[in-house]
This record gives C-alpha cells, structure tokens and sequence, in this order.
C-alpha cells in the first residue's frame, strides 16, 4: 500500500519500540500509541522519541484507555490527536490542553519553560 502512494497509519502497543519504524516513518501519515490501561505510561516515553529524535512530524494519536484528565501531559509528550476512552468531545479537550499558561520544562510541544520567559531567552 505505501508503494501505491495511499496514506498509511500504523499502530504501536506499549511493548513495541518506535525505532523500528524508522525507515518507514517518512512514508507514514500516522502512528496511533496504544494506552492498554490508564496508568501504563509508555506511550509517553515512544511519543517523546518519535518527536524529538526520530522527527515524525505528522499525526500522532494516543488511543486506548485515554482520559481527559490525560491531555495537558500527552500534548507535551507529542500527541496532536487523541481517541478518547470517556464521553469527552473536542472542545473538552481544546480546553484541557489550554489548562496551564506556565510550563516548568522543555517538551516535544515546544512551549517556552517559565524560567526562560523570566529570563527572556
């Protein structure tokens, strides 16, 4: 199917590491994260090195056991699209990302930390 030129997605569980994709992620149009449980984190970590050192740029989706309550941290990890697990819409998460003004340290979404907005770097 890549070969055809049709956008193509693959989904990655917890156990399964993303530098495996490396050769095909140009070619990827998304990389759906599994959360198998609430509290199995990994998919944070796999976010994180997709973004930052394996530079996949295009659409990252945490699905699974995904909560609301999760979204200010999986956006800071990468994430820019989410299937939530609980009856939260758009606009619940719009909101949710937009929760916090000040970051405390340097992420995969870029935000400027506090200590460099008081700084002015």
């Amino acid at each position: 199917m890549i070969a055809e030129g049709r956008s193509v997605g693959v989904r990655l569980a917890p156990d399964e590491a993303p530098e495996a994709l490396v050769l095909d992620l140009p070619k990827l149009a998304l990389v759906a994260l599994a959360f198998p449980k609430f509290r199995d984190g990994r998919a944070y970590s796999s976010a994180r090195i997709l973004r930052e050192r394996l530079g996949f740029v295009r659409e990252l989706r945490a699905v699974g056991d995904v909560l609301l309550e999760m979204a200010p941290s999986l956006i800071r990890c990468g994430f820019d699209a989410f299937a939530p697990a609980d009856a939260s819409g758009p606009d619940d998460w719009t909101g949710a990302g937009r929760r916090f003004r000040h970051v405390y340290q340097r992420a995969a979404d870029g935000r400027v930390p506090a200590f460099a907005e008081r700084q002015g770097v």
